[in-house]
Parts: C-alpha cells; sequence; structure tokens
C-alpha cells in the first residue's frame, strides 16, 4: 500500500498534538514501515542507569500510530487498543531508535510490530506489539 502521509507531514501532526512535548523525530517512512528517533536525557534514565520502561513503551506506541498514519492519512482519533512490550537488554544511554512495520491494516484494526533499538548497536532493546483501532470515519478533525 502506498503511503499516504511522508515524514514531514507525520512530524507536523505529532507536534501539532503534543505541543512543547519532547516528540520523537521521524527519521524514515517506507512502504510498510515507520522509523522514530527518541532522543535521550537525564529525565529518561532510571536507577541502576538504564533508560526507563516508560520511555520505550512511549517510543513503541507513538511508532506504531505514526506507522498507521502513515498509511491512512491524518486520522487523529485512532486510539491503542493493546500494548504488549518484551524488555530483552539493557539499553545504552543513547537516542533510541524504533521501527514500526503494519502487520495488519484493517477497516477497524491495525497491528503494528516495533522493535527497538539503541543508536549505533544492532541488537534489539525491546519488542512490542500494539494493536490500534481505528474509528468507523477517517473524516474527523483534531480536537480543538
Amino acid at each position: 500500500m502506498a503511503n499516504v502521509l511522508d515524514a514531514p507531514a507525520l512530524q507536523e501532526i505529532l507536534h501539532t498534538a503534543f505541543p512543547g512535548a519532547d516528540v520523537p523525530r521521524i527519521e524514515a517512512v517506507d512502504e510498510d514501515s515507520v522509523t522514530l528517533r527518541q532522543a535521550v536525557g537525564d529525565r529518561h534514565v532510571r536507577p541502576g542507569g538504564t533508560l526507563s520502561g516508560p520511555t520505550m513503551m512511549m517510543l513503541a506506541d507513538t511508532a506504531a500510530w505514526m506507522a498507521i498514519l502513515a498509511q491512512i492519512g491524518p486520522v487523529v482519533l485512532a486510539v491503542t487498543t493493546s500494548l504488549h512490550i518484551d524488555f530483552l537488554r539493557k539499553p545504552a544511554l543513547a537516542d533510541l531508535l524504533a521501527k514500526a512495520t503494519v502487520l495488519k491494516l484493517g477497516r477497524r484494526l491495525a497491528v503494528v510490530d516495533i522493535g527497538i533499538f539503541s543508536q549505533d548497536h544492532e541488537q534489539l532493546v525491546a519488542k512490542a506489539q500494539v494493536t490500534y483501532a481505528i474509528p468507523s470515519t477517517h473524516s474527523e478533525s483534531p480536537p480543538q
């Protein structure tokens, strides 16, 4: 399926939906996947010198949302219905990269697989699967 939205359009949606927030950067948009980068700072580190689980969960959820919107357009009211994540190894204290691949895109549900890596490392630090509910109408506008 051809993408409806490109990286700049997806980035604009993130900035509009979460004004003033530290949102991930859209690195790439491919035919069935989107890659995001989350800059890591002191606020993401938890005791023990590792990155917090909530940081990785936020990145997985955001990556899934962006992968879906890349294919269906700016349906900002699509919502998470399920998120499962496995933390596989301690991430480096470096930027996180998430590659989200759409596994199934139906009329009402989308399933996305996400691999999370530390910058400059090949091994997964976390693996997630996220399901989104897509509203029955794709014509809604963002809440004001």
